[in-house]
């Protein structure tokens, strides 16, 4: 069941982090206490393993944003217990996004995203006045992966 859109989500937390080759290490720094914050009774290692690697990926894969950060942001709905993560970068494509998806590895940013069986997602962004300035790639972490229910 989807949250409704118009409730506002129970926790939400933004950030914007350095795009530096330290980005995916502060990423996780940053996403543990707040997972803590939440009340987030999921896995905290693998919410704070996928959101460095979404941001590690932005650096190095997406365009940065003129200031030279990496949005990050964790939303719990208000009625799911599934944690969202999301990265935002400036380059308004994913090109391949389902073949690359498909085809990664173990050690890849996409190939943790397949091995802990969480959604992905992305979509392009924009600004008020409806331009597209970048994208946005979300990943849904489950509170209880589907082999872990009874």
């Amino acid at each position: 069941m989807q949250d409704d859109p118009a409730v506002p989500p129970r926790f939400q937390w933004a950030t914007k982090l350095l795009a530096n080759e330290a980005a995916g290490r502060n990423a996780r720094l940053r996403v543990r206490p707040r997972l803590r914050d939440a009340r987030w009774s999921g896995n905290h290692d693998v919410a704070m393993r996928l959101a460095h690697h979404l941001v590690d990926n932005a650096v190095r894969h997406g365009e940065l944003h003129p200031r030279d950060d990496v949005p990050l942001r964790l939303t719990l709905g208000p009625e799911s217990e599934d944690l969202v993560i999301e990265v935002d970068d400036a380059l308004p494509d994913f090109p391949d996004f389902e073949a690359k998806l498909a085809a990664a590895r173990g050690g890849t940013g996409l190939g943790w995203v397949k091995h802990y069986k969480a959604l992905m997602s992305w979509d392009k962004r924009k600004d008020d006045d409806g331009r597209v300035v970048g994208k946005t790639v979300q990943v849904l972490v489950p509170l209880r992966w589907p082999e872990e229910t009874t």
